[in-house]
């Protein structure tokens, strides 16, 4: 295992070549407003599903073209164009699902959190584990969804940090890193942990045998 400034230069390694959030690539530009929070769980919902990241995130940027960024837009489209949407994006084999559990979640944002949520961080008293199990309300999101929302929303919501998950410390013990969080964030600045995060889990996503940083 690297050490010392080793693993600083790992760190750097990897922020440069895969620090890139999942929200940066579905065009999120993620600020502590109720609109791209809620744009990052439909993200993280359609991530939950047994597909490709590439295929989740461009079929996003699918329902964010149409304009349903927000509960109410996502609320009030017609289910039809919904799943066509998804099919657009290469979500056909969970597309019908898909459309009514979006549809249900912009319904829960608005009930509950006044389509503000901002209101879930409130409501789980800036917890992170409370807020994980108050995301995994959200019909069709599950323990994977929820680390994907609490991995990228700690850029704008710092008492989430330091949030790095089971895939994300996979992804460091690929590259010799400790596999520890509290360790893990000591390697870079706060605001850069949701890209280091999100540069970890695309390590530990590579196939067997690829050296990630090319040593």
């Amino acid at each position: 295992m690297a050490s010392g400034t080793g693993n600083d230069d790992v760190a750097a390694g990897v922020l440069a070549r895969y620090g890139r959030t999942f929200a940066e690539e579905a065009g999120i530009p993620l600020t502590d407003e109720p609109a791209p929070l809620f744009q990052l769980l439909v993200l993280a919902q359609l991530l939950s599903a047994r597909i490709g990241a590439g295929v989740a995130v461009g079929t996003a940027g699918e329902l964010f073209a149409a304009d349903w960024t927000t509960p109410a837009r996502l609320g009030d489209a017609g289910r039809g164009s919904v799943v066509a949407a998804l099919g657009r994006g290469g979500y056909r084999r969970y597309d019908e699902r898909t459309a009514t559990q979006l549809r249900e979640m912009a319904t829960l944002v608005r009930t509950r959190y006044g389509g503000d949520l901002r209101g879930l961080a409130a409501a789980a008293g800036e917890d992170a584990g409370a807020a994980a199990l108050l995301v995994q309300e959200v019909k069709g999101i599950g323990p994977t969804g929820a680390a994907v929302f609490l991995r990228e929303v700690q850029a704008v919501w710092p008492w989430v940090r330091p949030y790095l998950d089971d895939r994300a410390r996979e992804g460091a013990c690929r590259v010799g890193l400790p596999d520890d969080a509290d360790e893990l964030a000591r390697l870079v600045a706060g605001n850069d942990l949701a890209r280091f995060a999100a540069g970890l889990v695309r390590i530990s996503r590579l196939p067997a045998g690829q050296n990630p940083l090319g040593r």
